[in-house]
């Protein structure tokens, strides 16, 4: 009887801190990914862009095509997604500018 009782009694603290961490990590990525003040549409300066490109084609082997894209879309959108690749569902324009053939135009 002991051993059922203390079964559940680490069933359910186990549980628990399983909420716990999940609520907390989906916090943090709401945080990051809808963050309106420091990312989206007219979020930047125009002087802004230069600097924001760097960081977001720092980790790219095509670091001048990636910046002459980047600042491109930047003086349109005013706007340059959070980290190094993806998360552009951020910055609409940045994301609907296409090529001619349909592809990205915004790095």
């Amino acid at each position: 009887m002991a051993l059922t009782n203390l079964v559940c009694v680490l069933f359910l603290a186990l549980l628990g801190i399983f909420m716990i961490s999940t609520q907390v990590m989906a916090k943090d990525a709401a945080q990051y990914h809808l963050d309106s003040g420091r990312y989206g549409p007219g979020s930047l300066k125009s002087y802004q862009c230069p600097s924001q490109c760097t960081r977001r084609c720092s980790q790219t082997q095509y670091h001048k095509p990636c910046m002459f894209f980047c600042q491109k879309c930047c003086a349109k959108c005013l706007c340059v997604p959070p980290g190094y690749y993806g998360n552009k569902a951020v910055c609409p324009c940045y994301n609907n500018w296409k090529t001619q053939q349909g592809g990205p135009k915004c790095p």
